[in-house]
């Protein structure tokens, strides 16, 4: 049986030992901050020139110019046509059920014309250009180049730049084909601090984006929150997360399972569940045990379990939803008779996945939504990347001169009121007697 915590709702340190589960501080420590900063200044000032010293330098790329470091349209259609067709049917298949989810998403002008004709409403429009970065070597995931890319398309961004790390050379097909399908526009092999800088201050070669998405190791992570301000990004990701609750009938090997899908992500992902039935929780600890022995990463599940994981008894449903409320999961699972019902009471939750038959891996992969979500409780406040995430709006503005002389001697007596005599005198020259 692999270590993980048992805790009960009813012990009366309850909620200090839960707390100290929960906690996860992502706040780089000095040398990794002092190595980020002096990448982003580097690129900043020498542009090409420094991201082909730091790639060949982190990479092991010894390359002449960006121009050998930018694949080709014709090299991404050339890695999907070589890809296996169960393969290439399955990304198509995703992309299509990420597409037609995210359609939905798009925000609309709108606008309306008051009595006086006066106008106002809001004009939409998409980002100019997104960069998108895409881990690369080992930890390479096509299925986050859809999940990042096929929303900034839907949503109308004119151009999409993905950088693609490729250590020693290894280049993984399938990222390259996932850009194909997901309409990337250019793609460049480069990772790191040094990716992140290029795209936030624009180089020789790469052109500045308006904003970065995709996940990344720690230093990614600290070059995508110093360059913010710069760029807009869409969130400094933690580790993984499940939150399952459960009534206690569903096939304990199933939840096991579903524990371990986040596990095996990271020795700091974090999965939990909640359960009335301590048999049951028995029972979900034997079967971990038991399925453990199966899984190729058995050694870094063990240890997020060990570390970070839990299984507790609540005292019934209700206060499951209370406690999935306060942890605020990046993904739940609802593994109960009546998920829909329960639903309406999360308020704080990435994902929500209800039903004996949804497993969270789904989301991850091709049921629609977006896979890209809140960690760390951040979805306390934080929703999942969607289309309006590269999508602004501006407000619309159009006083007819009736309008004008009402609103401006409502202006003129607030700014009078707060000292902006110019501010004031602005709006009354508008005033039509």
């Amino acid at each position: 049986m692999p270590a993980i915590t048992r805790l009960d709702s009813a012990q009366t340190d309850f909620r200090a030992r839960l707390d100290a589960l929960l906690a996860w501080e992502s706040v780089s420590d000095t040398a990794v901050f002092n190595t980020v900063n002096e990448v982003l200044n580097a690129v900043r000032t020498r542009g090409d020139a420094a991201v082909l010293e730091y790639t060949k330098k982190f990479d092991r790329l010894d390359v002449a110019s960006m121009a050998e470091l930018e694949m080709s349209a014709a090299r991404l259609q050339q890695a999907l046509d070589g890809i296996p067709a169960e393969q290439r049917a399955a990304l198509e298949t995703a992309a299509q059920r990420v597409r037609e989810y995210h359609d939905k998403q798009r925000m609309e002008s709108w606008s309306y014309t008051e009595a006086d004709g006066t106008l106002l409403g809001q004009q939409v429009t998409a980002l100019d250009r997104a960069g998108l970065y895409v881990p690369g070597g080992k930890a390479a995931y096509p299925s986050s180049v859809l999940m990042n890319a096929i929303p900034a398309k839907v949503a109308g961004v004119k151009e999409l730049i993905m950088v693609v790390p490729t250590p020693d050379g290894v280049v993984n097909e399938l990222v390259l084909a996932a850009a194909a399908i997901a309409g990337v526009d250019r793609v460049f092999t480069i990772g790191g601090a040094q990716a992140v800088a290029a795209l936030a201050y624009g180089t020789e070669t790469i052109p500045q984006v308006d904003k970065i998405v995709g996940p990344g190791n720690i230093y990614v992570a600290t070059a995508k929150r110093m360059v913010f301000g710069t760029v807009g990004i869409d969130m400094i990701a933690g580790p993984s997360e499940i939150l399952v609750i459960c009534d206690g009938e569903t096939d304990p090997d199933w939840i096991a399972m579903d524990l371990f899908s986040q596990a095996e992500h990271d020795e700091d992902a974090q999965s939990i569940l909640l359960c009335p039935d301590a048999d049951y929780l028995d029972k979900v600890a034997a079967s971990m045990d038991r399925l453990m022995a199966e899984m190729p990463r058995a050694v870094m599940i063990s240890t997020a379990l060990k570390d970070r994981g839990a299984l507790i008894r609540v005292k019934d449903l209700d206060e499951a939803v209370e406690i999935a409320n306060l942890i605020a999961p990046e993904h739940l699972e609802l593994s109960i008779a009546e998920p829909e019902a329960m639903s309406k009471r999360i308020r704080n939750a990435g994902a929500i996945f209800m039903g004996r038959y949804t497993a969270e891996a789904l989301g991850d992969y091709c049921a629609g939504p977006n896979h890209v979500l809140p960690t760390s409780r951040t979805a306390r406040f934080s929703s999942p990347l969607g289309v309006y995430d590269f999508q602004k709006r501006s407000s619309l503005i159009m006083c007819s001169p009736e309008g004008s002389a009402v609103l401006g001697k409502v202006a003129s007596t607030l700014a009078r009121g707060e000292g902006l005599v110019a501010h004031a005198r602005s709006a009354e020259y508008r005033i039509k007697d």
